[in-house]
């Protein structure tokens, strides 16, 4: 009988992709303990320690990060604790434990002066504090040449369990008749149940190094936001606008999209259309009143 993995989740509690990646690993059978800031405070590397090294995991997703893109350029220290020394840290108690260690990063580490897709071997050129520091936690990573480390980045999240860019657009869209989204950004939308499961089949495939994981397709935040007021049939105009009309601290990559094709060489999973995600999160999660469910 083959022992079910064991599996530690920070931010698996109340975070966005810590629930998706607790709620999938558990239906694949793993054994998993879903970390909340009342078990560890992870700015606490003593405590953060013993929490982790008490339950001796198999592999340790870390799915907790400074996100706040505009707050991060007058907080780079707060920016670089999370997203620069944290990963860090994991990476010795992984080496030590002997732990297979996951770490999720951004589409933010590119200029967005592109226009195909970006591959892992693209050059990074952040334009913002958080790109920087979530850079500086990938780059800390490799120079330790950790002998099962996986990196995965990823981009414009949504899914169910916290607060993300779909449920305040239509949230929005309970108040307002119509509402303006910049359409001069181009990304991958990322469904988080999604990112869980493509990450816990790299770890079963003994994927290691640097990936790519977002759903199919592009979009720009207005073509998603579009879609997602539609499926929910909210009586709402969404207008576009330039960047340049919702001027924001911190400077967003123009495009973003990114190239899954390593990930699919080593899975043989292809990630579905964004659209598809979308309406399984609208239909199964939101509904049309637009409310999250749970």
């Amino acid at each position: 009988m083959t022992v079910a993995p064991k599996a530690v989740v920070l931010g698996g509690r109340t975070g966005l992709l810590g629930q998706a990646l607790v709620a999938d690993l558990t239906r694949a059978g793993w054994q998993v303990e879903a970390h909340g800031r009342e078990d560890a405070d992870v700015h606490d590397s003593a405590a953060l320690e013993k929490y982790i090294c008490s339950h001796a995991p198999d592999v340790l997703f870390n799915a907790v990060a400074y996100t706040q893109v505009d707050k991060a350029e007058e907080e780079q220290d707060a920016a670089m604790r999370l997203n620069k020394s944290l990963p860090a840290l994991l990476g010795r108690l992984a080496c030590t434990g002997n732990m297979h260690l996951v770490h999720y990063s951004t589409d933010f580490v590119f200029n967005g002066r592109k226009e195909t897709p970006y591959t892992e071997d693209d050059e990074t050129a952040p334009q913002s504090i958080y790109g920087l520091s979530k850079l500086a936690g990938e780059q800390v990573l490799l120079q330790m040449n950790l002998p099962r480390l996986t990196i995965i980045r990823s981009s414009w999240l949504f899914g169910p369990g916290r607060g993300n860019f779909v449920q305040t657009i239509l949230g929005l869209c309970e108040t307002r008749q119509e509402i303006t989204v910049v359409h001069d950004q181009v990304g991958s939308p990322t469904y988080t149940p999604d990112l869980a499961a493509g990450s816990r089949l790299l770890v079963e495939k003994g994927g290691t190094g640097l990936f790519h994981l977002s759903n199919g397709g592009q979009a720009t935040w207005c073509e998603l936001a579009a879609e997602a007021v539609s499926l929910a049939q909210k009586p709402c105009q969404v207008r576009p606008i330039p960047s340049a009309a919702y001027p924001q601290r911190a400077t967003r990559p123009a495009y973003s999209v990114l190239d899954c094709s390593r990930f699919t060489g080593i899975t043989g999973i292809k990630p579905r259309p964004w659209i598809q995600a979308l309406r399984e999160y609208i239909f199964q999660h939101v509904g049309v009143a637009g409310q999250e469910a749970g």
